[in-house]
This record gives C-alpha cells, sequence and structure tokens, in this order.
C-alpha cells in the first residue's frame, strides 16, 4: 500500500502526520508523494480539497480519506484519536470505495487556440473581475435560457451543495445523484430585467453555457483556488466523466452528515 498524508499546516495536524507516517511505515506501508493508491488529509475539509486538485491527475487509481483536527466535516469524518484503527484498516485493505461527481468547467477564448479546464469538488463561481454587476447570457442545451444580471453565479457539485450554494438558497443534493446546480449570487429582478430566480439543478446530460455581454474578463474561484480569465468567448459547466473516489471504512450517511452540521446541538 503506498500512501500519502496532507496535512492543514498547524501544529496539532503537522504532529498528527507525523505520528501517522512513522506508524505506517513501521507497517511496512510506502510513502509516496508521487503515484500514492491513498491519500490521507488531516485538517478539515479544505484540506481535502487542497488534497483533491493535488492528486486530480490520479483519479482512476487513488482513494481519499479525511482526517478532521478541528470540526466535523463533509469529507473528513475521522477523529485524531481514530488513527491507529484508521491505519489498520487501511493495511488490511478493509473498505470499501465510493465515488461522488465532480464539476467540469471548460473556459474557451477568443483569440487562444487553447481551452482551459477544470475540475471542482465542491463548486466554481463567476464574477466580474472589478465587481460591477455580472451580465452574461445563459443557454443549457444549446438553447437561449435568460441573459443574467446580477453579483455572479455559483454552480456546485450535490456534495459542494452543503457549502457556498446552501448560503445561496441552493437545494442540499445527495451524492449519488449525478448532477450540478447552478445558483444566483444577489441577481437583479425588477420591471425591466427579469431571470429565473430559482437554482436550476442540471442532470449529467446537460450543458449549460456561459456567454459574455459586458465584459470578457471574468474573476473566477474553482473550490479554493482564485483565478482571472481575460478575453472569455464562452465558459462550460457539466458533470465531469471523472469522479473522486473515497476510502469509507464504516458508515457515513450524508444526510447524518446534514444533520449533525447544520441541526444538531450536540
Amino acid at each position: 500500500m503506498k500512501f500519502v498524508i496532507v496535512s492543514k499546516g498547524d501544529t496539532k495536524s503537522n504532529a498528527l502526520k507525523d505520528k501517522m507516517v512513522n506508524y505506517m511505515v513501521d507497517m511496512k506501508m510506502e510513502l509516496d508523494s508521487e503515484t500514492p493508491d491513498i491519500v490521507i488529509s488531516v485538517g478539515g475539509d479544505g484540506t481535502l480539497l487542497q488534497a483533491f486538485h493535488r492528486y486530480q491527475h490520479l483519479l482512476d487509481t487513488v482513494a481519499f480519506v479525511g482526517i478532521h483536527t478541528g470540526h466535523l466535516g463533509f469529507y473528513a469524518d475521522w477523529l485524531p484519536h481514530e488513527v491507529e484503527r484508521l491505519i489498520i484498516e487501511i493495511f488490511n485493505d478493509e473498505y470499501q470505495v465510493i465515488e461522488y461527481p465532480l464539476l467540469e468547467t471548460i473556459v474557451r477564448y477568443h483569440t487562444s487556440g487553447h481551452d482551459t479546464r477544470y475540475l471542482a469538488l465542491n463548486e466554481a463561481t463567476l464574477r466580474t473581475e472589478d465587481g460591477t454587476t455580472l451580465v452574461t447570457d445563459v443557454d443549457i442545451r444549446n438553447q437561449h435560457f435568460e441573459r443574467f444580471r446580477g453579483d455572479g453565479l455559483c454552480v456546485s457539485t450535490p456534495s459542494g451543495s452543503t457549502a457556498y450554494n446552501k448560503a445561496l438558497g441552493g437545494a442540499l443534493i445527495h451524492p449519488s445523484i449525478e448532477a450540478i446546480q447552478i445558483a444566483e449570487i444577489a441577481s437583479i429582478n425588477n420591471s425591466v430585467f427579469r431571470t429565473v430566480g430559482s437554482p436550476l439543478v442540471l442532470p449529467k446530460h446537460h450543458t449549460c453555457q456561459i456567454f459574455p455581454v459586458n465584459s470578457e474578463v471574468y474573476k473566477m474561484t474553482v473550490d479554493h483556488i482564485n483565478l482571472v480569465h481575460k478575453g472569455v468567448q464562452s465558459i462550460q459547466f457539466r458533470v465531469a466523466d471523472e469522479k473522486i473516489r473515497f476510502a469509507r471504512f464504516r458508515p457515513f450517511p450524508f444526510w447524518k452528515r446534514v444533520h449533525e452540521s447544520f441541526i444538531s446541538e450536540g
């Protein structure tokens, strides 16, 4: 078993990482940061997002597991005092692989001959670079749907529907459903301008394209990564062909996580 551990970088997470590395090497598991079989994140959901982007070129073969050194996360479900049990189960290959859908974003340009492609585990957002009103034409399945005016758009995965999407009033979608969700960020709706005003959930075989109207310079985020694109001709969103693989050693029900994160007082 080849493994790598990605730490949040704080003292507690680094100490736990060092402890785990020593334990796993003593058990004859191989520390391999280039082609690991399993990627362990120590910190929180943000740390697992970083690990995902670092190893997304290995999605077909690598599995992820998260240990949280702060608050319980949607991706990080193991506690520090449980790491010895986790390591033994990794050593014995006692886990099930669970796959979650991802978001594909493709940026196309007027002058460049190449496109830029991104994968997101949580979401991608779109705004103007200078903070002015975003005006874009929105096409769904190559048909014009609406002209959007507002602060921006957020396109999320099912697992990311509990993050920024939820704050925007979007629906929570179970990760077994292969879909993406488009939520408006402060849209302008009055007697002159009108948008649908509700989040849109698109199935895997539907594609959304955004076409600039008032600016070809966009500020984007892909999960935690901030980007600026100039000379944009269009931006395409769809469910990616790739999926992220999680190593599951015990039940970790999605709705239980939702309850514990947003409802439970315990």
